[in-house]
């Protein structure tokens, strides 16, 4: 059994007249639910501005209850079954990963093919073409290249309070404060050595967060095995 979870397009979110954005979340995630997602996440109206405000994260929650609430498409487990429009765009789907799957092989492998740059290559060249059609026209996207309002349009954005830094950080100094600090040292080595076998890290990974190890910690011990990684510029 396939089972997937979807996340609405958050690229396709315009700063331009943000409230369009609600429409287009509310068409994705219906797609979603047309195509069997199990699990679905919408983006917020406002994500192209800012982190979204808890009035846009509860306005992207409604969408998803009312599509499964109100209109019925939970009712039938494959609505669009026999379409004829679906299933070609479904092999045109699998027919062009397959081609992707088999180039990635032929370069050997998807870490080789991130490493030569190919990977990024592809997006930067996906990016740059969508860009220009909409520069060209050719790709119309409301209120951004067509039908583009005279008065701007805003709505309310998220102000991280400062406070909450000094509190975390706070937080954090107690913790380590309180914690067995021999016992969360050993642990985070235990993480590093692991590391170095090429072991499961997971069990190591989870006794250190027992132990109260914190994320940068057990970050730390990684990349002293592993490094961190940088993205290569592609042209």
């Amino acid at each position: 059994m396939l089972r997937f979870h979807v996340q609405t397009a958050g690229s396709s979110l315009t700063a331009q007249q943000p409230e369009n954005n609600i429409v287009r979340v509310a068409i994705q995630a219906l797609a979603a639910v047309l195509g069997g997602c199990q699990s679905l996440h919408t983006n917020a109206l406002d994500e192209a501005l800012a982190l979204p405000t808890e009035d846009a994260a509860l306005l992207a929650l409604r969408t998803q209850q009312i599509v499964a609430h109100e209109t019925g498409v939970t009712n039938t487990v494959d609505p669009v079954g026999g379409s004829y429009a679906i299933e070609k765009l479904t092999d045109e789907i699998e027919s062009r990963a397959k081609a992707y799957i088999q180039k990635i092989d032929a370069l050997g492998g998807m870490l080789r093919a991130i490493e030569t740059g190919y990977v990024q290559g592809e997006i930067q060249k996906a990016a740059y073409e969508y860009q220009r059609a909409i520069e060209r026209g050719e790709q119309i996207v409301v209120g951004v290249n067509q039908f583009v309002a005279e008065k701007g349009m805003s709505v309310p954005t998220l102000r991280i309070d400062p406070a909450l830094e000094r509190a975390q950080i706070e937080r954090v100094r107690a913790l380590r404060a309180r914690r067995n600090s021999a016992q969360a040292a050993a642990a985070v080595a235990a993480v590093e050595a692991r590391a170095r076998t090429g072991e499961n890290l997971m069990p190591a990974i989870a006794a250190a967060v027992e132990d109260f190890a914190t994320v940068g910690e057990i970050s730390d011990a990684l990349r002293r095995v592993f490094g961190e990684y940088t993205e290569s510029v592609v042209l």
